[in-house]
């Protein structure tokens, strides 16, 4: 079969091999010179710091660390523990709790709650460190205001009335007018050692003290004797709370002595009562106790002491 001869008009309309090149040139311009657009960013949350570019350039921010949520070995630092070790602080150990930590440190347990500001005084944790003097004390000092005996107030005798004849105002004067107290008479700051001690309980003592096994004094007797406040003071704790101690009384005498009474039948004084030496305070018994029994310690700024060394001769 013949081919058909391809018009003169066609083979004129025909694109040579230079036209094809011009075109594509100018399709690779035209994409240089389009607006360029971002891959998408997937956001999984969290807080991310800027880049910084080599140099710094002006205008760019500048990365700065994150303090971390947890310690190096992916553990959750316990509240106060940049405080671990350091004076008029406490670390709590396995079984502490509030009351006890205020036994061991010498304070008033609910005095601690609010210096920790603690919502729950009930959940403490292994680790955690607690303030245990008031806030802006020194640590190395007394940390909290002893109780104090009763003041007695020095009072001059009345100043003679003025003669019959005296006109009322002159004898208004006189008897309002100021008598100074000699120095003798004036009160005296007290030494926190000098407490005016006495036996809480008459019965023989049966375990002496031991700052191992017994931190205090255990003092037998039959259910129901006597259980006397050992010096003034005021009462910082009445309950069962504390493991190991039964019905328990806890006297704070001054900044310095706390004294406690363990295993009672009965508790007759509550918490803020302010008591006298002397004072029945409880009847004994044998909570937590096999037997009945008075365990009596005194407690030097938490720390248990010998009682026998402070107690009277008997």
């Amino acid at each position: 079969m013949a081919s058909t001869p391809i018009p003169a008009a066609a083979r004129r309309r025909s694109i040579s091999p230079r036209s094809i090149a011009i075109v594509l040139a100018a399709l690779a311009l035209a994409a240089c010179s389009s607006p360029k657009v971002k891959a998408p960013v997937e956001d999984r949350g969290g807080i991310r710091a800027p880049v910084t570019t080599a140099g710094g350039s002006q205008g760019t921010p500048i990365a700065t660390p994150v303090p971390p949520l947890v310690t190096p070995d992916g553990v959750k630092p316990l509240p106060g523990a940049e405080n671990a070790g350091k004076p008029g602080f406490y670390t709590v150990k396995p079984g502490d709790t509030m009351i006890r930590v205020g036994l061991e440190t010498g304070q008033n347990w609910k005095d601690l709650i609010k210096w920790n500001n603690l919502d729950n005084p009930n959940v403490i944790e292994v680790g955690q460190v607690l303030r245990v003097v008031p806030p802006g004390a020194d640590p190395n000092a007394v940390a909290t205001r002893g109780v104090t005996a009763a003041k007695i107030d020095v009072k001059p005798l009345d100043a003679p009335r003025a003669a019959s004849g005296a006109s009322g105002a002159a004898g208004v004067s006189t008897a309002s007018t100021p008598v100074a107290v000699p120095p003798a008479a004036a009160a005296t700051p007290r030494d926190d050692d000098d407490v005016n001690w006495q036996w809480p309980a008459a019965g023989p003592v049966v375990t002496g003290f031991d700052d191992v096994r017994s931190k205090g004094l255990s003092i037998s007797g039959k259910a129901g004797d006597p259980v006397l406040a050992a010096a003034d003071g005021r009462v910082v704790y009445a309950g069962s709370g504390l493991r190991g101690y039964g019905n328990l009384v806890i006297l704070k005498h001054n900044s310095t002595f706390l004294t406690a009474y363990a295993h009672n039948q009965a508790l007759l004084v509550k918490e803020d009562q302010t008591v006298r030496r002397g004072q029945k305070i409880a009847e004994m018994g044998t909570t937590d106790s096999d037997r009945v029994l008075l365990h009596f310690e005194i407690r030097k700024l938490g720390r248990p002491i010998d009682p026998a060394k402070l107690l009277p001769p008997r």
